[in-house]
């Protein structure tokens, strides 16, 4: 997977993958976050940070909230298996960060979705 990085006005990175498959899901993802589903609460995603480690969702929310984002919803554990929490990035954007033991991270970075899911 070729990956493309875009420089936004405010000097933040964002990725872009070219030839790659995307999924969304069907979880109520207002619920989730704890925020309200209509008005200026949500805008009907939220993006994802997966870890390699339930300590790191644990690090990276506290990486978050010391620069400014507002903690959501605590890590906890998932009802999917997993350990995930969300926090509001400065700009209001939503961000999920998991740690998932059924989808592990490669080395490059890369996640392989088993073929049974």
């Amino acid at each position: 997977m070729e990956t493309v990085e875009r420089q936004s006005r405010r000097d933040c990175v964002f990725p872009s993958w070219r030839n790659s498959s995307r999924s969304l899901s069907a979880i109520p993802l207002a619920k989730d976050a704890n925020v309200a589903s209509d008005g200026s609460g949500f805008g009907g995603i939220t993006v994802a940070y997966n870890t390699r480690t339930r300590e790191e969702v644990d690090a990276v929310l506290a990486q978050a909230e010391a620069a400014g984002a507002k903690l959501l919803k605590p890590a906890q554990e998932a009802f999917w298996g997993g350990y995930s929490g969300y926090f509001a990035d400065p700009d209001g954007f939503i961000w999920e960060v998991a740690w998932n033991p059924f989808f592990p991270i490669a080395e490059d970075g890369s996640i392989r979705i088993p073929a049974e899911v």
